[in-house]
């Protein structure tokens, strides 16, 4: 009798602790509109959207991450997507220099954060950068998205502060205007991430194929809502939970996928990954 090889299931991941910057979106709401999901007509609501956030600080608070906070501001009602504010690689920080006036005071409010924080090597950016909108840390390089948002000069200014190599990626698609709509660095000790290939110009296509050869490759209908806005501790992805094809492919690879609901704070333009800002080092 002929039997076949069973497939082995695939190993475990391994989690590692985090810690995270967040802030509660106590003056969110959508008056003007400087992306594509951004409708000032669709309503908010703020209780819900609260919940959700509180949903998600609280799965981080369960996985033993830790969840630091930066307190809102009258005013800035984007502020709860912390990751737009600055860029923490061992323990250095690189503030963010937004594109938008309606955003622009969130960079002194973060910088603040960490000057009260006892953070001493801060630099302040001369070029426009969005923080981790735009810039994603694998083991060997920094991702850096450039086409919406980030000037491309903020790129060689992240690399000389930090002293790790750049690799910049154009974006084409102004669904996806910052780099972590389109791409999640899943472990960030093996150069593993997914994303999603029509937000990239054919060379970045070319690019990103080239260095990640083995990455999880979403699809348009997944990357539509936003499934690739998720954070990673190296085995839990958390993740919109709409991204529902997402979910077997990364399960295939050992990892735990969260789905999250933000829906309220999808309104505007951000999800997983915008409401949170890690704090490396």
């Amino acid at each position: 009798m002929r039997t076949t090889a069973r497939e082995e299931p695939p190993l475990p991941r391994d989690a590692s602790p985090r810690r995270y910057l967040m802030c509660p979106p106590h003056h969110f709401r959508v008056t003007y509109s400087i992306n594509p999901w951004m409708d000032p007509a669709k309503p908010v609501d703020l209780p819900l959207a609260l919940a959700q956030w509180e949903d998600l600080r609280d799965r981080f608070l369960a996985l033993g991450h830790t969840v630091s906070l930066l307190d809102p501001r009258p005013g800035l009602p984007d502020m709860v997507f912390t990751a737009n504010g600055a860029t923490v690689i061992d323990g250095k920080v690189l503030g963010a220099r937004f594109a938008y006036e309606e955003r622009m005071p969130e960079a002194e409010a973060h910088l603040a954060w960490f000057r009260a924080r006892g953070y001493t090597e801060i630099h302040e950016p001369a070029h426009i950068n969005e923080g981790e909108g735009d810039f994603a840390v694998t083991a060997s390089w920094l991702l850096a998205g450039r086409g919406f948002r980030s000037s491309p000069l903020s790129h060689d200014e992240a690399q000389e502060f930090f002293g790790r190599p750049v690799i910049g990626l154009d974006l084409i698609d102004p669904r996806y205007y910052h780099l972590d709509t389109a791409l999640c660095v899943l472990d960030d000790t093996a150069d593993e991430i997914m994303y999603y290939p029509g937000a990239f110009s054919p060379g970045s296509r070319s690019v990103l194929a080239r260095l990640f050869p083995d990455a999880l490759v979403a699809s348009e209908e997944d990357a539509a809502v936003l499934g690739l806005n998720a954070v990673s501790d190296g085995r839990h992805v958390l993740l919109p939970a709409t991204a529902a094809g997402l979910f077997a492919p990364l399960r295939d690879r050992g990892f735990v996928p969260v789905g999250i609901d933000l829906g309220e704070l999808l309104k505007g333009g951000g999800s997983v990954k915008c409401c949170t800002q890690e704090l490396r080092g």
